[in-house]
């Protein structure tokens, strides 16, 4: 009765093996999918704070400039801090593009290797 048993148990876990393995490969493709979702997000909310702080340091620029030009010294240190900030601002916005970007090429790859995974478990 024991072996009749334990060799039940073993063909019903060899039957339910596939399902398994599988519904755990669907839940890693799909989180590779939010992942590359989530990275294009990033990415865009970068590009936009590149913009605004590209517009920042240009417009500081012109005050600087100007308050030179006027002969407003402490307007002008004022606004060179200020470009200053804007300046690294967007320095540490292009490195998290450049990181996003990074990430988002390895998620793609991993969504392309689950799918070649995929089709050829399949065959």
């Amino acid at each position: 009765m024991r072996r009749q048993f334990a060799l039940f148990a073993a063909l019903a876990l060899a039957a339910s093996a596939p399902r398994v393995l599988s519904a755990q490969d669907s839940a890693a493709a799909k989180q590779d999918r939010k992942e590359v979702r989530h990275d294009r997000r990033e990415l865009r909310g970068d590009r936009k704070d590149i913009r605004h702080d590209t517009r920042d340091v240009r417009q500081d620029r012109r005050d600087v400039r100007q308050d030179l030009k006027s002969g407003d010294t402490t307007d002008a240190r004022r606004d060179a801090r200020d470009l200053r900030r804007d300046r690294r601002d967007r320095r540490h916005d292009v490195r998290d593009a450049r990181r996003d970007r990074r990430d988002l090429r390895q998620d793609r790859k991993d969504v392309r290797e689950d799918k070649q995974e995929k089709k050829d478990s399949t065959k």
